[in-house]
């Protein structure tokens, strides 16, 4: 058998990501609580992973342990920010701490400012479907950069904002007020503006800082090739969900299916493009399905499934994204913020990470600039409306006794970092089953 290592660039950053709501616990004042009291989710956060009791000290351990330099978590604007008019310090510290501890670990801190949850008393008001919006998300932006900037100098701005609203707006699988393409467009640009806001406060607070957003980057292919009407589907799916927010900051107008908003002053506003990747959606034309533009998505016939179905392993995707991302924006440092796969056996996920991992070498070995990876996930997290039915973590996670469980990915993993790369001795004891692929003879 061919032994060889594909190494990655000296300084890459090896992490896992998180969110604040997803694995925090208890986090009771803010849209998603209440959407699942309302019955909208599959299961109940309750405790999550019960970082806000202090286990994000045992779970950073692991990180470190296992060879991360850097983790991303979200801070949770309803807890920083309890009322419009009151500032909670006792939360501001315990994100403190949060940060203190992964530098006492060695590990660089991620920050996302906004991970798909709002405060009550802003949802109440129907958010970000109004420009005010903009405004509450700057001064909460300010505050927590201001009191968190001696720990972290790389800001995420805000996360997914083409998939929240999408599924808040469109499919209605995450809290809204209304519905309707048109109003998740809105959305977006207020988003948008909110991002531009957030940009600039922060560049003012800490001129050094690194900002950036994460965006989920779906690639698109017609179900049938030879149909016209399939063709045309891909393409507007393809433009509401991956090109609203990169037109415009490359142009300053954000272009979406239903018209284009003039944002000029969201022109520049990032110093690394944050790109989430998961899979590649199959498109067709859907007369059953005016609320998505009379489009559907699903995957190809035979493709190597997740267990429950929700993904399909296609790594290629992940290169062809960056290869959008070089031509998009030459020069432009990329950070790959999420990429993973629900898996509660575990036996998908090696083949998974090693596979996208080598396209990632791919495209580093084009001197294309990409700067670090994270994995969704560092845990088994609570996943939005889906609750506790999907498996992300390298860490499985018992919700009735919160003990965590390491899986054996968390071993492939680590040996990833810790070599700063992928060889043929970790895909053979790992996943053999994509070795040949992997290292041809």
């Amino acid at each position: 058998m061919p032994q060889a290592t594909y190494h990655f660039p000296k300084g890459f950053l090896w992490g896992c990501a998180t969110a604040a709501h997803q694995v925090e616990g208890n986090n009771t004042n803010n849209n998603w609580h209440r959407w699942e009291q309302e019955g909208h989710t599959a299961h109940k956060s309750g405790l999550a992973c019960d970082w806000w009791g202090g286990r994000w000290r045992e779970d950073f351990d692991r990180a470190a342990e296992t060879g991360q330099n850097t983790h991303r978590l979200s801070i949770e604007w309803s807890r920083i920010q309890p009322e419009p008019d009151r500032w909670d310090e006792d939360a501001l510290d315990k994100y403190r701490q949060m940060l203190r501890g992964l530098r006492e670990r060695g590990m660089t801190p991620m920050v996302s400012l906004h991970h798909f949850t709002d405060p009550l008393w802003l949802y109440d008001n129907c958010g970000w479907e109004k420009e005010e919006a903009v405004t509450y998300f700057e001064k909460f932006v300010r505050k927590s950069v201001e009191a968190l900037k001696e720990y972290c100098s790389l800001w995420c701005t805000i996360n997914e904002p083409n998939i929240y609203a999408l599924m808040g707006y469109v499919t209605g699988e995450f809290p809204a007020c209304n519905h309707g393409v048109n109003k998740a467009m809105q959305v977006m640009a207020n988003m948008l503006k909110g991002h531009t806001a957030a940009y600039q406060t922060i560049h003012e607070i800490q001129p050094e800082a690194r900002v950036g957003f994460a965006w989920q980057y779906r690639p698109q292919t017609p179900r049938h090739s030879w149909s016209p009407l399939d063709q045309v589907m891909t393409k507007i799916r393809y433009a509401g969900l991956n090109i609203a927010f990169p037109t415009a900051i490359a142009t300053g107008v954000m272009k979406s299916p239903v018209g284009n908003f003039r944002i000029p002053q969201a022109r520049g506003t990032m110093d690394y493009l944050g790109l989430n990747y998961y899979s590649v959606d199959t498109v067709w034309f859907d007369l059953g399905n005016p609320k998505e533009l009379f489009t559907r998505a699903g995957f190809a016939d035979g493709a190597d499934m997740s267990g429950t179905g929700f993904l399909a392993n296609i790594p290629e995707g992940i290169f062809n994204m960056l290869k959008w991302a070089v031509r998009s924006f030459p020069k432009m440092p990329i950070i790959i913020t999420e990429n993973g796969v629900e898996d509660s056996t575990d036996k998908m996920r090696p083949r998974y990470l090693a596979q996208h991992l080598h396209q990632v070498w791919r495209a580093v070995n084009f001197n294309w600039p990409i700067k670090g990876y994270y994995h969704w996930s560092l845990i088994d997290n609570f996943e939005w409306e889906r609750g506790w039915n999907q498996r992300f973590g390298l860490w499985a996670l018992d919700i009735t006794n919160q003990k965590r469980s390491k899986r054996l990915s968390a071993d492939l993993y680590a040996e990833i970092c810790k070599e700063n790369g992928l060889s043929s001795e970790m895909v053979e004891k790992y996943c053999p089953e994509v070795f040949e692929t992997l290292f041809p003879g």
